[in-house]
């Protein structure tokens, strides 16, 4: 089997990049690549595999686009400003670099070109919508948070849930290419919806409040989504109030080896010593949001799990506040997860990308 090279964005100054072996089931550091302060989120170009953008979390937020050879080391290769304050996600699509500025409450748009053989070019005609909102949590809620930017697989539109207005925004491209708003879906007040994902027509959202996971069937804007269902994100949650919070929600593409849709979602600052869970919930039929299965990590603070591999096969967790990383395997069709390897020594990993197998 291939080796994989693992990415590893963090609240340090550095991407490290962690080989993993399937067969040896090891997991082991062979780089890494200091880029500034917090590069926390990290996605690839969809056509250029070994272009990869990131986001560095400060008040003056930054944009970096690296470029990362075969074996997974990377370089430099561009720095432009994000126009705005502490990006925490990016999406990276053919023709542009969008992130989410969380602490100033806007988005931005950078058009890229990737033509040049030496590094992509990131133009400076670049813009920004900004937000407004707050939600009842005068801690967290007290203005636009942007946490995730992200496409619609069928739709051509961008969805950006604000965590402080609890809402998730929705935009389409106008005819000069210009992202406009086409409305919203509300949520209980104080959920504060943190990142969202796709099954069929259905619309799936964390809430990173009230620790909740929400089902919508959605339809191409501008017609208004429907609630289905909504339920808390572990079997048992603790009283409030509690340090608890949502973090991730994934649904891998159905395939040959897994022909069955799960969604994985992960909770954070759990008081257990096992650590934190990721809960499997069972979605297939029309409306259901089904919890089937907890997996204990054995990590502190997850925030960042990514699916990869043959087959999306494998999920890589990291533990924000300790425990390092871990791979595990999806088994029984996708319905449990299995350690097949882990590294300890890994400062606040907080997201991961996938390069090619080597």
């Amino acid at each position: 089997m291939p080796k994989y090279p693992i990415l590893v964005a963090s609240y340090t100054n550095d991407i490290v990049t962690l080989e993993f072996d399937s067969d040896k089931a090891t997991l082991i550091p062979t780089s890494a690549l200091a880029v500034g302060h917090h590069p926390s989120w990290i996605d690839g170009h969809p056509t250029d595999k070994s272009l990869i953008f990131t986001g560095l979390e400060q008040s003056d937020g930054k944009l970096v686009a690296l470029r990362y050879d075969a074996s997974g080391k990377g370089a430099v290769v561009a720095v432009v400003p994000s126009i705005g304050a502490d990006p925490c996600s990016v999406l990276v699509d053919k023709d542009q670099v969008i992130s989410a500025n969380y602490s100033s409450g806007n988005i931005s748009v950078t058009p890229i070109s990737i033509t040049s053989s030496e590094s992509p070019f990131l133009s400076d005609s670049s813009y920004s919508i900004q937000f407004s909102g707050v939600g009842p949590d005068k801690s967290r809620q007290e203005a636009s948070h942007p946490h995730q930017v992200i496409l619609h697989p069928k739709y051509n539109e961008l969805l950006v849930p604000d965590l402080g207005a609890d809402i998730v925004r929705r935009y389409k491209k106008d005819a000069n290419g210009r992202w406009q708003f086409q409305g919203h879906i509300g949520f209980e007040s104080g959920g504060g919806p943190r990142h969202v994902a796709f099954y069929g027509d259905d619309l799936f959202t964390i809430l990173e409040l009230s620790s909740k996971i929400v089902r919508h069937h959605l339809p191409p804007a501008p017609t208004p989504p429907k609630l289905l269902a909504s339920k808390p994100t572990m079997s048992n949650p603790l009283p409030t109030p509690n340090d608890m919070l949502a973090a991730e929600i994934l649904i891998p593409p159905t395939n040959s080896s897994f022909p069955t849709p799960y969604l994985y979602a992960s909770n954070r600052n759990d008081p257990s010593p096992e650590g934190d869970i990721i809960a499997i919930y069972a979605i297939e039929q029309p409306g259901s949001l089904d919890l089937i299965t907890e997996v204990r990590t054995g990590l502190k603070h997850v925030r960042g799990v990514v699916i990869g591999g043959p087959d999306d096969r494998y999920v890589v967790v990291g533990g924000g506040r300790g425990g390092g990383v871990k791979v595990f395997e999806r088994v029984e069709g996708g319905k449990d997860l299995k350690v097949v390897a882990e590294y300890s020594s890994v400062e606040a990993p907080t997201n991961f990308w996938w390069l090619p197998p080597v």
